[in-house]
C-alpha cells in the first residue's frame, strides 16, 4: 500500500463552520461567481501585464481601521499598489495569497487535532475518530490514540473534518489595508495595481480570392488571464505595445515574433484613425466583459473586405549554392495596410492565417504566419508555405579564379626608435578575383503562368568585397542592398526557364 500525497487529500477533505474574516468558505464555494469586487476597469497590455483599477463602496470607520480588498489578482504586485479615499491615509499593507485549499487546510493543521471519518464500503457504517497531524512531508502522518498511522489509498473512502478555518488562509486572494481616516462613513474607496499573468494578442483571419486579387481580413483580440482571479464586468482597454517593466516578466506572455526567412514588412508612414497613448494604439473594447480566470477570449476588432492582394513565388539562394534536386519556392500573399488599399488600419502583433476556398466554395486552411506591430500603410509580404508546383535548381556552372594586373598596397608599417621614426616597411599583395557563372532552373507545373522573385544573396562578406559585379545576366536584375540581387522571372505554364548570371567577386 502506498501512502496517500497530499494531492490525494484533495477531493476528501471537507471544511468546518467556522466562519472568514470577510465571507464564509461555505458561501465561497457555495457561489465560485461571487465577487467582492466593485466596478472593476481592466488595461491590459502585450508584454502580459495589466493594470486594474477598482472602486468599491466600503464602510471605513473613524481613526485606524483595516480595511480588506478580497479578489484581486493572485499575481499583484503590491509594490504598484495604490490606494485612494477621501479622508484617508494609508497605514500599511498586507496581501494574504495562501488560498484555501484542501492541501493548504493540512499543512496548516500540523500540530492540531482534526476529525477522520471513514466509511465501511459494504455496510455503510461510518467510523469517527480524532487525529493529531504530525506530517505532511511526502503524505500524511497523523497520531490516533497511542498509534502513528500513515494514511493510505487503500480505496477506502476517507474524509477529514477541521474544526476550524486558520486565519491566514483565505477562499480568495485578498488584499488588506490599514488605514487612518478623519471621518467614520461610507465612501468609494478605489486601489489600483500592476499585476503579470493577463495579456493580449491579435490573431487575424485572412480569406484569400486569388482570382479576384484580394483578401478579406478580420481581426481577433484573444485575452488570456492566468492571474488566479476573475475580473467581472470589467471595463476593458487595450494597449498595443509593451512598455517597459524594469525587468519585470514573470508570467510575461510575449506578442509573436515578426515575420520569419521568406517574409518581410515594409514599415508605413500613415497615421491610424485610433487613440493613442504616448506611442502606443488604444483598443477599447465596446462592452463590459468577464475575464475569467484560466480562460482565453476573443473580441473581434477588425473586419474589412476585398483588400488588394497577390500570390507572391520567392527563392532565396545563398552564395555559391549548387543543389543536388530543385527546391521547392516559397508561397506567398502580398498586401498592404494604407487606407488607399481599404485596410488602412494599424495591425497589433499577432498571427494571420489564411484561407482559401475550394472548388466548392469551401474555405480551406493555407497557412500561417506572424507579423510584429504593423503602422499603418505597411506592405507585408507573408509566407503561407511551400509550392508544390513550382520549383528553382539552383547549380554554379563555372567559378575560376582572374588576377588582376595591378598590386595593391595593402599595409604599411612604421618602425620608431627614440621617438624617431628609423624605417617604414610596405608589403604588397595581389588582389584576387573570382568569375562566377550562376544558372537557376525554374519550372512551373501549374496550368497557369507565374512570376517567381528570385533572389540571389551572400554577395556581402565585409568591407573588403564590396567591390563586385555582374557582367551577365538573362533577366534585368536589381540590386537591394549590398547583399542582394533580385530578378522578377516570368515563367509560362507548364514549363521550364534557365536564367544565367555572371557575376565577378573578390571571394
Amino acid at each position: 500500500m502506498k501512502a496517500y500525497s497530499i494531492s490525494a487529500l484533495t477531493g476528501l477533505a471537507i471544511l468546518g463552520g467556522a466562519p472568514l474574516l470577510a465571507q464564509t468558505a461555505e458561501q465561497a464555494l457555495a457561489d465560485p461567481d461571487a465577487t467582492a469586487q466593485g466596478d472593476v476597469s481592466v488595461t491590459i497590455y502585450n508584454n502580459g501585464h495589466a493594470l486594474v483599477q477598482d472602486v468599491r463602496q466600503l464602510s471605513i470607520a473613524a481613526g485606524r481601521s483595516r480595511i480588506e480588498f478580497p479578489d484581486v489578482s493572485a499575481r499583484i504586485r503590491p509594490e504598484t499598489l495604490s490606494f485612494a479615499a477621501a479622508g484617508v491615509g494609508i497605514v500599511e499593507q498586507n496581501f494574504d495569497f495562501d488560498l484555501l485549499t484542501p492541501t493548504k487546510l493540512m499543512e496548516k493543521a500540523i500540530g492540531q487535532t482534526i476529525t477522520l471519518i471513514r466509511t465501511n464500503p459494504a455496510t455503510g457504517a461510518e467510523t469517527r475518530e480524532r487525529a493529531t497531524v504530525l506530517s505532511t512531508s511526502g503524505g500524511v502522518v497523523v497520531k490516533i490514540g497511542d498509534r502513528i498511522e500513515v494514511l493510505r489509498d487503500d480505496g477506502l473512502p476517507v474524509r477529514a473534518i477541521f474544526d476550524r478555518v486558520p486565519t491566514n488562509l483565505r477562499a480568495r486572494p485578498t488584499l488588506s489595508v490599514t488605514v487612518d481616516s478623519t471621518r467614520a462613513g461610507t465612501r468609494p474607496a478605489s486601489i489600483r495595481y500592476l499585476t503579470p499573468s493577463l495579456g493580449w494578442s491579435a490573431d487575424y483571419v485572412a480569406l484569400f480570392d486569388e482570382e479576384k486579387g484580394t483578401v478579406d481580413m478580420q481581426g481577433w483580440v484573444t485575452l488570456t488571464n492566468q492571474t488566479g482571479t476573475t475580473f467581472h464586468n470589467a471595463d476593458t482597454l487595450l494597449v498595443a505595445g509593451s512598455p517597459g517593466s524594469n525587468g519585470y516578466d514573470r508570467g510575461r506572455r510575449s506578442p509573436p515574433p515578426p515575420p520569419g526567412r521568406n517574409s518581410s514588412m515594409v514599415p508605413g508612414t500613415q497615421t491610424a484613425d485610433r487613440e493613442r497613448l504616448g506611442d502606443f494604439y488604444l483598443y477599447p473594447l465596446s462592452e463590459r466583459t468577464t475575464i475569467a480566470n484560466n480562460q482565453t477570449k476573443q473580441v473581434s476588432f477588425l473586419d474589412v473586405q476585398s483588400v488588394p492582394a497577390r500570390r507572391r513565388y520567392q527563392r532565396t539562394v545563398d552564395w555559391l549554392t549548387n543543389d543536388d534536386r530543385s527546391i521547392n519556392v516559397a508561397s506567398q500573399v502580398q498586401f498592404g495596410t494604407s487606407r488607399e488599399q481599404g485596410l488602412g488600419d494599424a495591425l497589433p502583433a499577432g498571427a494571420v492565417r489564411f484561407y482559401q476556398r475550394d472548388a466548392e466554395g469551401n474555405p480551406q486552411f493555407i497557412g500561417e504566419n506572424s507579423i510584429g506591430h504593423t503602422p499603418m500603410g505597411s506592405e507585408l509580404t507573408l509566407r503561407t508555405g511551400d509550392a508544390f508546383d513550382v520549383l528553382v535548381l539552383a547549380e554554379v556552372v563555372d567559378r575560376e579564379k582572374i588576377t588582376a594586373s595591378e598590386y595593391e598596397k595593402s599595409a604599411r608599417y612604421r618602425v620608431i626608435e627614440n621617438g624617431e621614426v628609423t624605417r617604414e616597411i610596405e608589403v604588397e599583395e595581389a588582389k584576387t578575383f573570382w568569375r562566377t557563372t550562376m544558372r537557376y532552373t525554374i519550372t512551373n507545373a501549374k496550368p497557369t503562368a507565374v512570376e517567381v522573385e528570385l533572389v540571389q544573396g551572400g554577395l556581402y562578406r565585409g568591407w573588403w568585397s564590396r567591390d563586385y559585379r555582374v557582367i551577365s545576366e538573362d533577366v534585368a536584375g536589381r540590386s537591394v542592398g549590398l547583399d542582394r540581387r533580385e530578378w522578377t522571372v516570368p515563367v509560362a505554364a507548364n514549363s521550364k526557364r534557365e536564367v544565367t548570371v555572371t557575376f565577378e567577386t573578390r571571394y
